[in-house]
């Protein structure tokens, strides 16, 4: 079996940020990525996909990410980055390497993995929410004769030409990918709530100060000015305002179920060839259900970012739960400090 000081579960940009804490601080430690890339989620998006923010504000820890010449970067300049990260650290990444359970085992916890076993003090779990997309249930969806696809088997709109395509969701993703396909064949938006669209000026470089601002609003006892959260939902990136010039970015209310051929509400059915469910994620944290963790919304109750119910786990990277902007570039480093600064308070 074997034993370092630390476990680190995933190799995207949470598990590299922790890393690079850890090589500081001295420790022992292993990174085991599922993937057989570096990357982590970034080499399974859309090819369109791009940051919300210039290079400069995107950056991991120790190492700010070369300039993109135009615009904001897309995916494959992420992922170049961080190919290049892990390298540059020399960081101790083994993949791919699937883990399957994390137990407690006396005063350690057992790490049960598809290359053996790890026995290790800390574990700190980076497993991020890409492979955990939500399908949302509804009438009909086994008999509808089209396509459906989650965002995550989206890659681009040319197989859709000529069709009519459903877009499920509210958010950044059902945005920009409605905003393509609108470019190629004819759409339908279709939103639980009217979409919130953030100012025309905002974008991730500011959400990441919005939240930091309100963390420490709470931590000193002001009142709450909802953060982010106050403001919207969707960045008017370039496509995105593009979309919007068209006359495309419009949502109608949820539809009541599925066809064989489309989609209905109460008074009228609408024809559809492929449904797009942009339905957003949940926390990857199937390797953590034999410690029984979990609470009724999916997440694990933390402070900081320790679990409360297992003091020996950190969790690292799965939304604001585990940090301010902590599942973004920008935000992850001063969470991925915190929590390697809490691993060993009594040494």
């Amino acid at each position: 079996m074997n034993s370092v000081d630390v476990v680190v579960i995933g190799g995207g940009q949470a598990g590299l940020a922790a890393g690079y804490y850890l090589r500081r601080a001295g420790h022992r430690f292993v990174i085991l990525d599922d993937q057989s890339v570096p990357g982590g989620a970034w080499p399974h998006t859309w090819a369109s996909l791009t940051l919300f923010s210039p290079a400069q504000y995107s950056s991991l820890p120790g190492w700010p990410m070369p300039n993109w010449p135009s615009g904001f970067p897309p995916a494959r300049h992420v992922v170049d980055y961080l190919s290049a990260y892990e390298l540059r650290y020399e960081l101790p990444v083994r993949r791919p390497v699937h883990v399957s359970e994390v137990i407690r085992d006396g005063d350690h916890l057992q790490v049960t993995t598809s290359a053996g076993r790890w026995r290790t003090r800390r574990v700190i779990s980076a497993t991020g929410t890409w492979h955990q997309p939500f399908w949302p249930i509804y009438p009909g969806a086994r008999t509808f004769r089209g396509q459906q696809l989650h965002t995550v088997h989206y890659r681009d709109a040319a197989p859709f030409a000529g069709k009519h395509v459903v877009v499920v969701g509210g958010g950044n993703s059902a945005a920009q990918l409605l905003a393509e396909i609108s470019e190629t064949t004819t759409t339908t938006w279709v939103t639980h709530t009217p979409p919130r669209f953030l100012p025309d000026d905002v974008d991730g470089r500011a959400l990441f100060e919005i939240a930091t601002r309100r963390v420490a609003d709470l931590a000193a006892g002001r009142p709450d000015t909802g953060g982010i959260a106050a403001l919207g939902d969707i960045v008017m990136i370039p496509p995105v305002l593009a979309a919007r010039q068209r006359g495309v970015l419009h949502a109608v209310s949820m539809f009541e179920g599925l066809t064989t051929d489309g989609v209905y509400w109460a008074d009228r059915e609408q024809r559809a060839d492929v449904i797009v469910w942009a339905t957003g994620f949940r926390p990857a944290l199937a390797h953590l259900r034999p410690m029984h963790l979990r609470e009724p919304d999916g997440t694990i109750a933390v402070e900081g970012t320790r679990a409360v119910k297992e003091p020996a786990l950190h969790l690292l990277g799965y939304g604001d739960w585990t940090g301010p902007g902590s599942a973004t570039l920008i935000g992850v480093g001063g969470s991925a400090r915190a929590a390697v600064g809490e691993l060993f308070p009594d040494d």
